[in-house]
């Protein structure tokens, strides 16, 4: 009666150990899948606020363009008024 016990005692001992073995090994790569998210996620990150300067930029560059425009067409409408075109 001995044996039996403690054959069931000892199987049990290393299916636990060997399954808690495994379970590491599976937690190891949730974290390293984890890692790999993150770094996906700021390379994402970085793409969104690269994107948002080139957008920033083209803004400024666009009503620096308008606003020569502006000057422009009102100097030659001040000529205009004043009799100083070059027509």
């Amino acid at each position: 009666m001995k044996r039996p016990i403690l054959l069931l005692a000892m199987i049990f001992t290393l299916s636990t150990a060997l399954t808690s073995c495994r379970e590491v090994k599976e937690e190891e790569n949730e974290m390293e899948m984890h890692s790999d998210d993150m770094d996906d996620m700021n390379d994402v990150g970085d793409d969104i606020e690269e994107a948002a300067d080139d957008t920033g930029d083209a803004i400024e560059n666009s009503v620096d363009e308008t606003g020569d425009a502006i000057d422009e067409g009102a100097q030659e409408v001040e000529d205009e008024l004043e009799g100083n075109d070059d027509l």
